[in-house]
């Protein structure tokens, strides 16, 4: 590879952690030291960077943190850095520190932060897309994603156990304030009756339809996978109504909040960030900015950060007929 564009760099994360923060970690500090890049961490996001919190970090830094869930590096969402004066303080800190490039593990409101920054100062971004959501475009699939699922779906598992064991229906909500990708593959996955995301208007009629269904086939057990973001109303609400309307059935409510944002991130997790932090130096290296970098099938692509944050990846129209076929 020739000489680097940049001499040296800072990494933070920023926003919701993510499993396989880490491990993303890892690979940019590593990466930077291969090619003789000076790698500083950012604690607590771009707070970090007003607070001119540097710590300069070698191999040894992140050793046994690949498995790890969180960030090491803590995380944050930053109201000073949406200020003209934060981000000027924060650009004569990197100033101060001859700072060249900045790698930034989070999700949009992080990339958002990351491309004003480069566009009122001119320093090199790149962005490593690290978010449970999976609602990022230009990746096929975003850093603690599958760790997420994964934890939804042992949850799910171990609530059917109780509800096979009392006829009871559970209403389940997983993580996804804007997207319903954690839901419809999690109650894929775990055989759920009915699936309700923020991506498709659902309705109670056809909640109770599907029900009605279920009893006219001898169901007496059956979980409903319900997003947080859907739009019908609360699962409360929900499960509420459908208590009124089907008063023989032993109804519960689980949340599983942020149980999914933690863990021990997966193989592919770990696998996936660790070919996203190291993409990003090498993005650097080649003097791109402003981009995201990702993965398309299993080729590491760059993205304008721009087109990132504007285009969503769509739910997978199949996937909505698959789950309604095989869950009768």
């Amino acid at each position: 590879m020739n000489e680097s564009a940049v001499k040296k760099i800072v990494v933070l994360t920023s926003g919701g952690d993510a499993p396989g923060m880490n491990a993303a970690l890892r690979a940019v500090v590593r990466t930077a030291s291969h090619y003789n890049i000076d790698c500083y961490g950012i604690r607590e996001g771009f707070n970090g960077l007003i607070n001119n919190d540097f710590t300069k970090m070698g191999p040894r830094s992140v050793k046994h943190i690949i498995s790890e869930g969180g960030t090491i590096l803590r995380s944050a969402r930053s109201l000073q850095f949406k200020t003209p004066e934060g981000r000027k303080k924060a650009y004569e800190n990197c100033l101060q520190h001859g700072i060249e490039g900045i790698v930034c593990i989070g999700g949009d409101g992080t990339f958002r932060g990351a491309k004003v920054f480069y566009e009122e100062y001119g320093i090199k971004v790149i962005g490593v897309p690290g978010t449970i959501d999976n609602d990022i475009f230009g990746t096929d699939n975003t850093i603690g994603y599958d760790t997420a699922l994964n934890t939804a779906m042992d949850a799910i598992d171990k609530i059917r156990d109780t509800a096979t064991s009392h006829n009871r229906v559970f209403f389940v909500e997983v993580m996804g304030r804007d997207a319903g990708f954690i839901a419809l593959n999690s109650g894929l996955a775990t055989g759920a009756i009915d699936i309700l995301i923020p991506e498709r208007k659902d309705s109670i009629e056809e909640l109770f339809a599907t029900f009605e269904r279920a009893e006219k086939a001898g169901k007496s057990s059956s979980i409903v996978v319900v997003a947080e973001g859907e739009r019908m109303g609360s699962i409360y609400d929900i499960a509420k109504a459908t208590q009124n309307s089907f008063p023989q059935y032993d109804i519960r409510v689980a949340v599983l909040g942020h149980i999914q944002r933690g863990g021990s991130p997966s193989c592919a997790d770990r696998v996936l960030a660790s070919r996203l932090g190291y993409g990003a130096v090498v993005g650097l290296m080649e003097g791109k900015t402003n981009v995201m970098v990702g993965m398309q099938s299993n080729r590491m692509v760059y993205t304008a950060i721009e087109e990132a944050i504007k285009k969503h990846n769509e739910i997978d129209q199949d996937l909505l007929k698959i789950s309604e076929i095989l869950a009768i």
